[in-house]
C-alpha cells in the first residue's frame, strides 16, 4: 500500500501534462482556481488518476475534492479501503 508522500509525488507528475500555465504544485493548490482547469481537462485528469490508481472516484467525491491535497487523501483513503 502506497504511503501519503508516494501518492502526492504520484499526483503532482500526473497533473504535469495538464498544468498549461506552469503552477507550482503544492497540497493547496485548487485545480478550478489555480490550474485553471475546465471540465473536459479534470474528466481526463480524473480518469488517467483512476486507471493509475486502479480506483474509482465518485461524482460526489470529486465535488468535494477542490485541492491536490485534498485529492492526495481520497486516494488513500480509497487505497486503504481495498
Amino acid at each position: 500500500m502506497p504511503d501519503r508522500q508516494s501518492i502526492y509525488a504520484k499526483v503532482v507528475e500526473m497533473i504535469a501534462p495538464f498544468n498549461k500555465k506552469g503552477v507550482s504544485i503544492t497540497e493547496a493548490t485548487r485545480f478550478a482556481q489555480d490550474l485553471e482547469w475546465d471540465s473536459l481537462t479534470v474528466l481526463d485528469f480524473v480518469a488517467n488518476v483512476e486507471d493509475e490508481f486502479d480506483v474509482i472516484i465518485s461524482m460526489n467525491m470529486q465535488a468535494e475534492i477542490e485541492t491536490v491535497g485534498q485529492l492526495v487523501d481520497a486516494l488513500q483513503r480509497l487505497q486503504d479501503g481495498k
